[in-house]
């Protein structure tokens, strides 16, 4: 595995056992999510080691190889130009002679394009903080909401979840399930209520109660791409007369198996009502796991949580180092 470098200390038995343990829980956290992004990581790990077996020089081939791999793992142009221009900066240097060299400077290359986005998300400057969940139906958006009341609780947080997916009593019912399961409320109102006013009451409930946190779902699909972003603007603007401030977090999920298409469904969101982080799931499932990379290039987003498998606890907040070396180990 690859990590930075980090500043000498004197080691005492105390730092000696927390950098211990920081290490062996990384260490973990890693192979985990190696395990889990088996898919993408064929297309990387064992993709490399097919055409880097053998090769004493690294040559434009190679590189045209790698540049293939990359690609089809839904990395996008440009970070895969940016990755291969560095590559080849250094080759030409003679800063990298060799396979191994390769490998870690890939390592480098990789978490410096995904470290600005591992921004996790700090849901203590406001009470209630209000989370909005969007996204098109299909992408796991319900589930991903109760596997972020999950998370929070595990956190010692009181959480209340608002259904605003009001034009599918699925999602409705879907999300008084997820209550049950993480015993924390629920407000909801009869298929076809006004989302809005669903959001809102929940809101107030959630003040008068002094929880911590409330997660709203929203419709994944109206009649017109017009009509689901006018009510999501909608929702936004009534929250707004509550606290000016809320939602305290617009954010997304997102399907990483639909690659670039859900890039392209992510940035007309981001377009319409101001994205303020994502959630990409079922990175479990795909081999298109580099859609990560392009999210950071072309989105800018921080990437609060990653979907790694089915359970309850496999929504993880995500860490740019470890996934890069769960990819590469």
């Amino acid at each position: 595995m690859f990590g930075f470098i980090k500043r000498k200390q004197k080691n005492t038995p105390e730092t000696t056992q927390s950098t211990s343990e920081t290490q062996t829980s990384s260490n973990e956290n890693v192979s985990e999510l190696s395990h889990s992004l088996e898919k993408t990581r064929r297309t990387f790990a064992d993709g490399m080691a097919d055409f880097l077996l053998g090769k004493k020089n690294i040559n434009s081939e190679l590189l045209e190889a790698l540049e293939t791999r990359l690609l089809s793992a839904d990395v996008g142009i440009d970070a895969t130009t940016t990755i291969i221009d560095e590559l080849q900066n250094d080759i030409s240097r003679k800063a990298i002679t060799d396979t191994d060299a390769l490998h870690a400077k890939l390592a480098t290359i990789m978490k410096d394009i995904l470290q600005p986005c591992e921004q996790g998300l700090d849901t203590d400057s406001a009470k209630p903080f209000v989370i909005l969940v969007v996204g098109i139906n299909g992408a796991g958006k319900t589930t991903s909401i109760g596997k972020l009341a999950n998370h929070f609780k595990k956190q010692g947080k009181s959480v209340m979840l608002a259904a605003g997916d009001t034009f599918r009593a699925a999602a409705v019912e879907q999300l008084q399930e997820w209550g049950q399961r993480n015993s924390v409320p629920v407000i909801a109102q009869g298929t076809g209520a006004d989302p809005a006013s669903v959001i809102f009451d929940a809101v107030e409930s959630a003040s008068s109660k002094n929880i911590d946190i409330i997660i709203a779902d929203t419709a994944g699909r109206l009649h017109t791409q017009d009509n689901l972003m006018d009510e999501l603007a909608k929702i936004k603007r009534v929250l707004a007369k509550l606290d000016a401030s809320a939602p305290h977090e617009t954010m997304i999920v997102m399907d990483a198996g639909f690659g670039q298409n859900a890039l392209h469904q992510a940035q007309q969101f981001h377009d319409s009502i101001g994205l303020t982080g994502m959630a990409v799931t079922k990175l479990d499932g795909t081999a298109k796991g580099g859609i990560l990379f392009s999210i950071a290039r072309t989105l800018k987003l921080p990437v609060r949580f990653i979907g790694i498998g089915e359970g309850i606890d496999d929504l993880k907040p995500f860490n740019a180092s470890e996934f890069v070396d769960a990819l590469l180990e």
